[in-house]
């Protein structure tokens, strides 16, 4: 009796083990091989929601169900090698499948599909862009952003915090050969980097070619909205330099001493 029980123990677990076999395949832009069993079900696992698609003339004779990232495929007759077309709902990605039925009493494990990471031939990998935006250019598009385009459109920026700008008249000496008026307008910092947005007026009545080798300033980066700024009362006399700065903000990167009081632009 104690022979039967083992015997009997062994038996089932060998079954289960065999009811739970996956059969991993990976997807690399080849089509896989999913042979099926008339009048059995088959299971596809996958990482995702996927459609799938097949051709109408078997649409009658394969029932197809796809839940969750699983799918279930079961043939009501023998089928030909057919082709099916699994694609994400997510992201459009497409995997190709070949199915053929026969007729038999064979039990098929459940299949799971991964797919393979491509990784880019040399050629690519050689035009490719570097993976991480320097962190001057982030901070730059970041302010630019904020001051002119929609807020709903303004993409997120992790780590960045706004930054209270002080009396800013002493920022005139930036461009102290010329008759402009310079004010903040505001300042971001990410990290040990500081971006400071000024608005910049032309005064006088000759154009001003803007320069970033000309301002007075230890800068890590300079961007100016526009090339020029027209003469005093023209629609283009006034543009926005965005300033970066590294270590301190712009206050402490003043090559010159800003003006003393009475001498302070108090333009609004």
């Amino acid at each position: 009796m104690m022979r039967f029980l083992i015997l009997m123990l062994v038996s089932v677990a060998g079954w289960c083990s065999a009811a739970a076999a996956v059969e991993v395949k990976y997807w690399d832009r080849l089509p896989l091989a999913v042979p099926l069993t008339v009048g059995q079900e088959r299971i596809l696992m996958l990482d995702e929601d996927v459609r799938v698609g097949l051709p109408s003339a078997i649409t009658s004779k394969l029932r197809v169900q796809s839940v969750g990232g699983t799918v279930y495929l079961r043939a009501s007759e023998a089928l030909p090698p057919t082709r099916l077309q699994l694609q994400s709902v997510k992201s459009g990605d497409i995997i190709l499948i070949d199915i053929e039925a026969l007729e038999g009493n064979e039990s098929l494990e459940a299949v799971k599909i991964v797919a393979q990471t491509q990784a880019p031939d040399e050629e690519t990998a050689k035009d490719a862009a570097p993976a991480a935006t320097p962190v001057p250019v982030v901070l730059t598009r970041y302010a630019a952003q904020n001051l002119y385009a929609p807020l709903r459109t303004v993409a997120p920026l992790p780590g960045v915090r706004r930054v209270p700008l002080d009396e800013s008249s002493g920022f005139s000496t930036l461009l102290p050969t010329e008759h402009v008026s310079i004010k903040g307008l505001a300042a971001w910092r990410l990290g040990d980097y500081w971006v400071t947005a000024v608005k910049i007026v032309n005064r006088g009545s000759a154009k001003v070619k803007l320069d970033p080798r000309h301002l007075q300033a230890t800068l890590y980066a300079a961007t100016f909205q526009h090339e020029y700024l027209g003469h005093a009362g023209t629609p283009e006399d006034t543009t926005v330099a965005y300033l970066v700065t590294r270590g301190g903000d712009l206050r402490h990167a003043l090559l010159l001493p800003p003006p003393a009081p009475e001498a302070a632009d108090h333009e609004s």
